[in-house]
């Protein structure tokens, strides 16, 4: 019996370090690579949150999303990751596109200005009446320039 209580505790560490092993190692699949959900442009996009936030959240949340637009403003972090910024330069609001780091010297050739097309997973939208709201897509790719 006094083995048991040893033989169940070395089973739980086991399984604990093979799941943090493979968190650990875990890999994405390939932003590029994925077939895009939903097919919008960047206004478009920005007013199905403006007008219903929470339906737009059930509808684009985790999705693949390819989003047309114009560049803003190009953003480069400290870690020297980029961000694309893409929308209408008279609304403050925009998509905020962070880069794929396996893609990010993608980033570096584009200029504000610039018609593009952007692939990445949408993970929310940032509300704010005073300084413009952001709809965020992460894990992002140039996916084609006009």
């Amino acid at each position: 019996m006094i083995w048991y209580i040893p033989l169940a505790v070395l089973l739980v560490l086991a399984v604990l370090a093979a799941y943090i092993y493979k968190e650990y190692n875990r890999t994405y699949e390939d932003t590029a690579e994925i077939k895009p959900d939903y097919s919008v442009t960047a206004a478009s996009l920005l007013k199905e949150f403006e007008m219903d936030e929470p339906a737009s959240n059930k509808k684009y949340w985790d999705k693949v999303i390819l989003v047309n637009g114009m560049v803003k403003d190009r953003v480069k972090d400290d870690r020297g990751l980029y961000s694309l910024i893409l929308g209408d330069t008279a609304s403050m609001s925009s998509v905020r596109c962070n880069m794929d780091s396996v893609h990010n010297k993608e980033a570096s050739a584009v200029k504000k200005g610039d018609q593009l097309s952007m692939k990445g997973i949408c993970t929310g939208f940032n509300a704010d009446e005073l300084l413009g709201s952001d709809v965020i897509l992460v894990r992002c790719v140039v996916y084609s320039k006009k």
